[in-house]
């Protein structure tokens, strides 16, 4: 990917605080924050700019221009407390998850966005190849169209992570990724600004207000950006001009959001026309619990897993919903406590599309909630692949299922997969 994070967007608004001005031609003074003490507030300062001077040289791009705009930085203490994970005793709920996301609010504004942008959503569905219900879906756990896109100045939320992380075991590649998406804010605003990179030491054609303002704007308590929750990164890698205005705009323009999130997902691999999940069947769940190990990686084909039980026939027949018998699949376990407190799951079998939406965001739990929110809004989890008639003339002359299920996949790909038409929400 992207390394792209997707949080419960908090609505806390922090103050900010006054910062002494840097006289112009000081170069060496330290950049001021808030912090909560004095020796984080030297570290920061001293690491923050460390950085600016790094980019500077590396793109060309005027030292002052980039203090000048990081005067006001600042660490945001709570936001420490936030990424930390769970306590030791916490379990993971699968349930009260997906009753958080799954839920009549959320489904009643995926119906409202879809028939607001039905037209554009139809149109990228066929030039990407990616339903229209994921898109949605994914806009729709985000940030519910845009109604929780975060309150932290994100220069200040990706500084913080990048060089006053809590103590953790992974704390120095938390820190390293932070430190890499502070850099690509810093060349994704120059660039939107009108900027060039390298800049030649020159800020030529750059708009200083837009710089800044791109700077500043909101993001969640990890750094994503916009309707869709794209870090910085993924901006500059995925994002796109959805409407042709000629500019990339997350935060207020749906075509561009819908237009990024259809392309990160087929640059991702997305496979059109073919599920993304089929429930483990009841008798099988011991066999599959004992596959589980929790590695995001397609490594049982479909026909073992039908073998052993876990899927139906059916599941790899492409005629009949299913995927190609020789397709990689993954055994996903999604955990929950029972009404007594003892650990129970759910279990399903992640196909290539499972996967594709884990690229997005790393969780099963995000992924397997993006299906049924899809499927609440009429995404038949099944595939959709033209019957290829001469085929079917074969077989009746002697041909084996064989020859069926190969010419279904040669048709498959000559042909374009029926859209899914929306039904009612809830």
């Amino acid at each position: 990917m992207k390394f792209h994070i997707s949080c419960l967007l908090l609505t806390l608004v922090l103050s900010a605080c006054s910062n002494a001005p840097i006289q112009q031609g000081d170069t060496q003074q330290s950049i001021v924050n808030q912090a909560d003490d004095a020796a984080t507030e030297a570290r920061y300062s001293q690491s923050l700019r460390a950085l600016l001077i790094q980019v500077s040289q590396t793109y060309e791009i005027p030292l002052q221009s980039l203090e000048n705009d990081f005067l006001d930085a600042k660490t945001i203490p709570p936001i420490r407390k936030l990424v930390l994970p769970p306590a030791g005793a916490f379990k993971k709920n699968w349930l009260a998850y997906r009753k958080r996301f799954i839920e009549p609010v959320r489904l009643k504004a995926g119906k409202a966005f879809w028939e607001e942008n039905q037209a554009f959503l139809n149109q990228i569905e066929q030039e990407s190849g990616v339903p229209a219900q994921i898109i949605v879906a994914i806009i729709g756990i985000e940030t519910i169209y845009g109604r929780q896109t975060g309150n932290f100045r994100v220069k200040d939320v990706l500084s913080t992570l990048a060089f006053s992380y809590p103590d953790t075991p992974n704390k120095s590649a938390r820190e390293q990724l932070f430190k890499d998406q502070l850099q690509e804010l810093i060349l994704m605003c120059w660039t939107e600004a009108g900027g060039k990179l390298p800049a030649k030491h020159s800020a030529q054609g750059l708009n200083p207000a837009r710089f800044n303002a791109c700077l500043n704007q909101n993001s969640s308590y990890a750094g994503a950006i916009g309707l869709p929750q794209f870090m910085p990164s993924s901006i500059r890698s995925f994002a796109v001009d959805g409407d042709g205005d000629g500019r990339i705009d997350l935060k207020q323009n749906p075509k561009d959001a819908i237009a990024s999130v259809a392309n990160f997902m087929k640059r991702h691999g997305w496979q059109t026309g073919m599920p993304i999940s089929f429930p483990v069947q009841e008798n099988a769940i011991t066999a599959a619990k004992q596959l589980a190990d929790g590695e995001p990686q397609l490594k049982y084909t479909v026909a073992d897993l039908i073998e052993k039980g876990i899927l139906l026939p059916a599941q790899g027949d492409l005629q009949n919903g299913g995927v190609d018998p020789q397709s990689k699949a993954l055994i996903v376990d999604l955990p929950y406590p029972d009404k007594d407190g003892i650990d129970q799951a759910q279990y399903f079998v992640g196909l290539n599309n499972f996967l594709t939406i884990v690229q997005y965001n790393r969780s099963y739990f995000y992924a397997q909630s993006v299906a049924e929110f899809a499927e609440a809004l009429g995404y038949k989890n099944q595939s959709v692949v033209p019957f290829d008639t001469t085929k079917k003339s074969a077989s009746t002359k002697g041909g084996s299922e064989k020859s069926k299920v190969k010419g279904a996949k040669k048709s498959s790909a000559k042909k374009k997969p029926k859209s899914n038409s929306l039904q009612s929400a809830g």
